[in-house]
């Protein structure tokens, strides 16, 4: 199916794109993920290629571009060379930590922060998800009481990608004791720091190359330079973010997906079994015809978002929509994918044996599939 969304511009970024991850990514994918680990100075020589943080002010060292098709052709990119650890550092940046950075900044902070992050010399990180509250970030314990001109942070965090590597954390406290959506707000703690510290790596059975921590706060004394936005709008600020985290996690799923489909169709053509390819068998083309239609079904949802959001009007229950059902036809497609690889498709040199593992994730972080389908529920029930 031919597809409207892209620009003659958007095709000759493209082509920068794939240069830069032919040179810089492809040939280290297999030493970062046996290291567990990044070497972070690609992220400056990214940065200067523009492959993130485009939306950054040509005044902080950025290009100013916010047009969603670029971080779009990224997602398909590096889905495309299966670099997902280091695709899901990018995406951290772009759709998360920036995304608040250039929103809730004030002239200040900004100077402070955003050229380190046009340069590629800052990695970010978002600190939501503690031991007891994933999705219901209701349930947030970590503190952050004033004194004086400081606050004194003390919690936990979990799961938090790129947490050993992050310069710069955008953490979600409780300010008040009480219970209420004014009872949080949101802090920069800058490496240095005192009284934060990193706890362990986490072992993951996907992204082996992306860190992932735990972070402890004890007593951590961060400057009311540091508070983001307004006191006691925490929570506000988390949830009219989360539409621009999902569209991300949309992005990259449908990259994904139709990425190891068409590896998977090449293989089947250059398969043989009982005496031809793979593709002479009718189950074989019927299981490659379904898959091909309901990519090609919920791309056109996904355009349609990117053009939604890029316009301001991409409501958090369309981005709900996208983010559950595409995270959840990728977990069912590489499945098949990966089946129709049979024996060869367990073996980890393999593209869809490496994504099956990657993008389990998906369906979890930025809001689980339930919860997705709850927020969208309960707008039906509401009438809106």
């Amino acid at each position: 199916m031919q597809r409207s969304l892209y620009t003659p511009d958007h095709e000759a970024y493209r082509e920068t794109v794939r240069e830069f991850l032919t040179r810089e990514v492809v040939p280290n994918q297999h030493s970062w993920d046996q290291e567990r680990w990044i070497d972070r100075t690609v992220f400056s020589r990214a940065a200067k290629a523009g492959l993130y943080a485009l939306q950054i002010g040509e005044q902080y060292g950025g290009a100013g571009e916010p047009d969603y098709r670029y971080r779009m052709v990224v997602c398909e990119e590096v889905s495309r060379v299966n670099a997902l650890s280091f695709g899901l550092t990018l995406s951290l940046q772009d759709d998360l930590v920036l995304h608040y950075l250039l929103d809730l900044t004030n002239d200040e902070q900004k100077n402070r922060w955003l050229p380190g992050f046009a340069s590629g010399e800052f990695i970010g990180a978002l600190a939501m998800t503690e031991p007891e509250a994933g999705s219901d970030l209701r349930g947030i314990r970590t503190t952050a009481r004033r004194s004086g001109d400081t606050w004194i942070l003390n919690g936990q965090k979990t799961f938090i990608s790129s947490g050993i590597m992050a310069d710069v954390v955008v953490v979600a406290a409780r300010t008040k004791p009480e219970g209420g959506s004014h009872a949080f707000s949101l802090f920069v703690v800058e490496r240095d720091t005192p009284g934060f510290e990193r706890g362990r790596k986490l072992d993951k059975i996907g992204l082996p190359a992306q860190d992932t921590a735990e972070l402890y706060f004890r007593d951590a004394t961060v400057p009311d330079a540091n508070l983001l936005g307004e006191e006691g709008c925490g929570l506000q600020y988390l949830m009219s973010h989360l539409p621009r985290e999902r569209l991300g996690v949309t992005a990259k799923s449908i990259a994904t997906t139709r990425a190891i489909f068409d590896t998977t169709v090449e293989y089947c053509k250059q398969r043989k079994a009982f005496g031809g390819p793979l593709t002479d068998k009718q189950h074989i083309r019927f299981e490659l015809a379904e898959m091909s239609t309901e990519i090609d079904i919920a791309q056109t949802y996904v355009d349609r978002s990117v053009l939604a959001y890029n316009a301001g009007e991409l409501t958090p229950v369309d981005a709900a929509k996208g983010k559950w059902y595409m995270s959840e036809l990728q977990k069912r497609v590489l499945d098949r994918c990966l089946q129709l690889h049979g024996g060869y498709g367990y073996m980890t040199e393999y593209p869809v044996a490496r994504a099956y593992l990657d993008t389990r994730v998906q369906t979890i972080y930025g809001g689980t599939t339930e919860i997705m389908k709850e927020i969208i529920g309960r707008s039906i029930a509401a009438g809106s």
